[in-house]
């Protein structure tokens, strides 16, 4: 079993080795027509797992029956752009938002507070105009 599970492993992880390379995470330059480079910028993640079991028992020197997995996955996410224009080198950062429903909504917290806060103050302002009008209008 130990040297499956070595073979399965080691073929995995030599076909990561393949895939990966550090062109993923520095991404090839571009230069545009007015001589701006711009280098892309990732983060790469990269998962793995496996496994194996034996069923049965050796018997007359046979190999008992075997069973595994492994398995692997990853994932590219881009985080920025290096870019190199007239001697300058400035970092744009993109924006990408993993955040759910509920994280949006406690993001937009502060927002809805002001436009509330806004509205109460205009009919606060209303109701005294016309509570002034009022007042003038009986004397």
């Amino acid at each position: 079993m130990d040297k499956s599970i070595s073979e399965m492993v080691d073929a995995s992880l030599k076909r990561i080795r393949e895939m990966t390379d550090v062109s993923m995470i520095i991404g090839e330059k571009i230069v545009a027509e007015d001589g701006t480079t711009i280098i892309p910028v990732s983060k790469v993640s990269v998962g793995f797992a496996s496994g194996g079991s034996d069923f049965g028992k050796k018997n007359d020197g046979v190999a008992p029956n075997f069973g595994g997995g492994v398995g692997s996955a990853m994932r590219i996410t881009p985080v920025a752009f290096l870019v190199v224009s007239n001697g300058n080198v400035r970092i744009l950062p993109v924006t990408q938002s993993e955040s759910g429903p509920l994280d949006r909504a406690v993001d937009l917290i502060p927002e809805i507070i002001d436009k509330i806060s806004s509205a109460i103050d205009k009919k606060k302002k209303k109701d005294d105009a016309q509570g002034d009008s009022e007042e003038s209008a009986c004397e």
